[in-house]
């Protein structure tokens, strides 16, 4: 099987095939999570706003997901706290009946284990009422959760890569001929060099890229097509003390989220707008920054204006045309398109990150026919590398709560690592930490809380191939970092790491 395509799909994909004995290749154009799957709100979510549109399909099945993601990567997945202010005085919003209907089909479409449900709150006594400003008086709280979205991306692909799989990054798929029985593709790295390989079955994980993927280097008319919206996000310094987050209603009948992020920071999204630029190019631009700043200042007693903004991020879409006008209406949901007239080809159109994984189970149950695949779906009840907890911790419970004895644990195990790399080691890689330390220790501290041997892990079990592929993607710590101290970063890997001879070992 060639899987076209690095993202949360196409990883997800792959990890799937893999589990089910195939032989399986992934290459991808830039890094993994380079582009969509790295520049979402980082939510595992339903989707509260799409049951205004009558989706209810989709949000039970995002729903469905949302525990057993959870579940699967305690530690890139937690439990999240939504608080919705609630204003009388604006027509514009969505009326407090309509509100609570909402919420309590949102708690009753799917079995909900141990996420907390809704609720009623009085914003001039609870804590999440503080920032606010005083004309909030009551609101809601709901339940979802939070995702490190580029770090499920990589367990993904280092799932799939441990059963099987070969994953190349930087290496694109320039031509694939089709023949009855099998694919003939040329692939071509960064550096130039180029591999011919051949496959049972191709499938286009491409995200935005789909469409024009079939057309130019597959030869494949496409009858779908694909609309695509740009969604950016904004950075500031946190707005607040406390750890839920907020869905804040806007005039024009839109959400901006105000989400706890990375312990010093708030994190502000999302716009909708098409996009008709560079699809890898995506940018956030003034009108949206302004947008945010303007939506979270209409809430918050302490205004946010641009020159705050420390962090921004844009990523496009590839949303199903349902020809509706709005951006911000158009389904979330995914389809999925084979064609076996001659050797399989599977595309994928749309999809949300919570439902990543049904989308993937459901690619393996449509490839089984045709290439006559006997083993069944398994990736509902299994964790992703790093979330079994249980060597450290016993029998799992809660997740949420196994991550806080799991951390006690991992600091007995690990005595010598800081106190602030640990916690952080013990987000990213979960039960995977111990894999960082080897004969040689931590190794020299290249700047605050980044030692080598972390750095030398991402190289040989994660892809990482530069310090954009650390700093922004495998961790968060580019946020946290001064730009003397991520250019320090940036030399060490061009010392260290040679990207030519790493194609040619991952090629062998």
């Amino acid at each position: 099987m060639l899987v076209v395509g690095g993202g949360i799909n196409g990883a997800g994909i792959a990890r799937d095939l893999a589990g089910r004995g195939q032989q399986v290749l992934l290459c991808e154009q830039d890094d993994l999570a380079s582009h969509t799957s790295s520049s979402s709100t980082k939510l595992i979510h339903g989707g509260l706003r799409y049951l205004e549109h009558g989706e209810f399909a989709l949000v039970r099945k995002a729903l469905a997901e949302r525990e057993r993601l959870l579940r699967s990567a305690p530690h890139i997945m937690w439990p999240l706290r939504f608080v919705m202010p609630h204003d009388p005085d604006h027509r514009a919003v969505r009326p407090a009946w309509l509100i609570r209907a909402g919420l309590f089909l949102y708690d009753h479409l799917a079995r909900r284990d141990w996420l907390a449900g809704s609720r009623g709150v009085d914003l001039r006594v609870h804590a999440a009422g503080a920032p606010l400003q005083r004309r909030f008086r009551r609101g809601f709280i709901y339940s979802d959760g939070w995702v490190d979205d580029a770090r499920l991306v990589v367990l993904n692909a280092i799932d799939a890569a441990e059963r099987g799989a070969t994953i190349l990054t930087r290496w694109r798929c320039v031509d694939a001929q089709r023949g009855a029985e099998q694919w003939r593709v040329t692939l071509r790295s960064v550096t130039g060099a180029t591999m011919l390989v051949t496959a049972r079955a191709l499938v286009n994980a491409a995200g935005p890229w789909a469409a024009q993927f079939l057309g130019d280097h597959a030869h494949v008319p496409h009858p779908k097509s694909l609309r695509l919206v740009k969604g950016s996000h904004i950075v500031v310094r946190k707005l607040f003390e406390h750890d839920h987050a907020y869905v804040l209603q806007c005039p024009d009948r839109r959400v901006v989220f105000a989400i706890p992020y990375e312990g010093e920071f708030t994190l502000i999204g999302t716009t909708e707008v098409d996009h008709a630029g560079v699809i890898g190019e995506a940018r956030i631009d003034a009108a949206e920054t302004a947008y945010l700043c303007e939506q979270v200042s209409r809430c918050f007693e302490w205004p946010v204006a641009p020159k705050d903004v420390v962090w921004s991020y844009a990523g496009v879409r590839p949303l199903l045309d349902d020809g509706s006008g709005d951006a911000s209406s158009v389904t979330r949901d995914y389809a999925l398109e084979l064609d076996s007239s001659a050797a399989p080809l599977l595309s994928v159109w749309g999809g949300k990150l919570t439902t990543f994984r049904k989308l993937a189970e459901e690619a393996g149950d449509r490839l089984a026919a045709p290439l006559q695949i006997r083993s069944g779906p398994w990736t509902a009840n299994a964790m992703l590398p790093g979330g079994d907890l249980s060597p450290f911790i016993g029998p799992a419970a809660r997740p949420d709560l196994d991550f806080v004895r799991f951390v006690r644990a991992l600091a007995q195990r690990l005595p010598d690592v800081p106190a602030a790399v640990l916690r952080r080691w013990a987000r990213c890689y979960g039960a995977r930490a111990e894999m960082l330390l080897n004969s040689h220790g931590l190794g020299a501290e290249i700047v605050p809380d980044l030692f080598e041997a972390e750095l030398h892990y991402l190289h040989r079990h994660e892809w990482a191939r530069c310090a954009n592929d650390v700093l922004w993607r495998r961790t968060k710590l580019g946020l946290h970092l001064t730009p003397a101290q991520r250019a320090a970063v940036a030399r060490w890997c061009d010392v260290h790491w040679d990207t030519r001879d790493t194609c040619a070992r991952t090629l062998r």
